[in-house]
């Protein structure tokens, strides 16, 4: 048992405490946490000599992370009377269409371009936490049409890519279409599923087979990461979902977005071969 605990003791502690502050935030923000997850991750796993995987790993465990804690989040939300279904029947069938393209689209992709697209993707998202406001609007209302196709797409190829709940691209479209801001957090959270169950299955499909996996994964999705992490995000999301009813979140939205620019930035650099 000391055995055990001193050889994965430190990477269970780690998988504990990411899952707790990706609930917190994925409750708080909207954002389903996979911008916490998926560098503490990658990090440990490649650590850990799986430099290869590591990046696919990350995403599409993430992407399976995010299935139970929007569905927490979505319930949490709910209580307040937040959560918009219209929105979220009507948008999904296209999420999750975007979702299988973007997991095929990195299966093909290397490490490098992995790394680096989602580095430059999180500098995006932190620039926005920090600097975007919720009153900005382009429009009077969410799109239809072949707008919304489009959209819908878009958002879920690149959070699949990213291995993040819809929440990232979600909120900021739905405020820049004058969806108030709670209403927006607690829809987007629901977007969450869409992008991450289809994601997910396409994930271990597309990783089935491959050299170079952590032990016990299922395709590029690692299930003992993936159960850590599951469980103290499910516990976490109702916490911050209450806090963001309860909070002006918006000092902690952006210290919240200096971190991941740090963790961005950082994650480009190792893309281009500096780090």
């Amino acid at each position: 048992m000391s055995e055990f605990l001193s050889q994965y003791g430190v990477l269970i502690a780690a998988l504990a405490a990411v899952g707790l502050f990706a609930g917190l935030v994925a409750g708080m923000f909207g954002i389903g946490g996979g911008s916490v997850i998926v560098p503490v991750l990658f990090f440990l796993f490649d650590g850990m000599g799986f430099g290869e995987t590591a990046m696919h790993v990350a995403v599409s465990t993430s992407l399976a992370t995010i299935i139970l804690t929007s569905i927490r989040s979505v319930m949490a939300h709910q209580t307040h009377g937040a959560v918009d279904w219209s929105i979220i029947r009507t948008w999904a069938p296209w999420i999750m269409f975007g979702a299988v393209c973007g997991i095929g689209l990195s299966g093909i992709m290397s490490k490098q371009m992995l790394l680096g697209l989602f580095g430059s993707l999180l500098v995006l998202l932190a620039l926005q936490l920090v600097f975007g406001r919720p009153s900005w609007t382009l429009a009077p209302q969410m799109p239809g049409g072949a707008a919304r196709a489009g959209l819908g797409t878009a958002v879920g190829t690149l959070s699949a890519l990213m291995g993040i709940g819809g929440g990232t691209f979600g909120v900021t479209l739905m405020t820049l279409c004058s969806t108030p801001i709670h209403r927006a957090v607690a829809t987007a959270a629901g977007w969450g599923v869409a992008i991450g169950l289809p994601g997910a299955l396409a994930a271990i499909l597309v990783g089935w087979g491959r050299e170079g996996l952590p032990p016990v994964s299922l395709g590029f999705v690692n299930l003992p990461a993936f159960a850590l992490i599951s469980v103290f995000t499910v516990l976490m999301a109702p916490v911050g979902a209450a806090l963001a009813h309860r909070l002006d979140a918006d000092r902690l939205r952006k210290l919240f977005g200096l971190l991941l620019a740090v963790v961005a930035l950082r994650m480009v650099w190792q893309a281009l071969g500096a780090g």
